[in-house]
C-alpha cells in the first residue's frame, strides 16, 4: 500500500515556527464550507468542521480500501477569516466575521469521489445540515507571510501584530484574507497549549 505525509510534503506550511517567515504556497485542493458569525457561538461553524471532518475521513477510507490503495492522514482544519468592514475583524466584532472553514486533500480526490463520499456519510449520519454547503476547489496563494501562536484563540492579537510588522519591515502590504491553520485538536488540548 503507498502511503503519503502529505503535512512532510508542505512542511513549511504545517511546520510554522514562532518566528515570521514568508512561505510560498502552492496550488492546493480543499474541502470548504463558507458562513458567518462567532466562530464560538455559531451551530454553522461547528456543523460545518462536522461535515468536513466526517467527508474527510470517509475519503480516506475509500481511498485507502479502495482500489487506489493509498493511505494519508487527514490534515488540519484550516479557516480563511474576514469581514466585510474589515475593521469589524480586526475589532473581533465576531458576529460579522465572514469564514471558509476548509480541510486540504491529496490532488488525485476528485469531484466524482467527494459526491461518493457524500453519500456514504449521509447514509451514516442523518444530522448534516452543512453537507450541502460543502464542495471541492483548488486554491493557489502564492507567496504569504506565516508565524506560529501558541495559546488560546482569544490572546491571538499580539501574534498577529508581530506577523503584519513583519510584512511592513519587507516592505510589502497586507492582501487577500486571514488565514490560519489549526494544528491542535481544540477538543483534547488546553487552551495555552493550542497551535495556529
Amino acid at each position: 500500500m503507498k502511503k503519503l505525509d502529505l503535512k512532510k510534503d508542505f512542511a513549511a506550511m504545517y511546520k510554522a515556527t514562532a518566528k515570521p517567515a514568508v512561505v510560498k504556497v502552492p496550488k492546493l485542493r480543499y474541502l470548504m464550507i463558507d458562513g458567518q458569525g462567532d466562530p464560538n457561538t455559531s451551530k454553522a461553524f461547528a456543523d460545518a468542521i462536522t461535515t468536513l471532518y466526517g467527508l474527510s475521513y470517509t475519503l480516506k477510507f475509500m481511498v485507502k480500501n479502495g482500489p487506489e490503495a493509498i493511505d494519508y492522514g487527514v490534515m488540519p482544519l484550516e479557516a480563511i477569516w474576514w469581514a466585510d468592514d474589515m475593521k469589524d475583524f480586526m475589532q473581533a466584532n465576531k458576529a460579522k466575521w465572514k469564514w471558509t472553514a476548509m480541510i486540504m486533500q491529496p490532488a488525485f480526490i476528485t469531484a466524482t469521489m467527494v459526491k461518493a463520499a457524500k453519500a456514504e456519510l449521509v447514509r451514516k449520519k442523518k444530522d448534516l445540515p452543512s453537507i450541502a454547503l460543502l464542495r471541492l476547489e483548488d486554491m493557489t496563494e502564492g507567496a504569504c507571510a506565516q508565524i506560529l501562536h501558541v495559546g488560546p484563540y482569544a490572546a491571538e492579537g499580539p501574534t498577529i501584530a508581530k506577523l503584519h510588522a513583519f510584512i511592513q519591515e519587507n516592505e510589502k502590504s497586507l492582501r487577500g484574507k486571514h488565514r490560519e491553520i489549526y494544528l491542535s485538536d481544540a477538543r483534547r488540548t488546553a487552551p495555552e497549549k493550542m497551535r495556529c
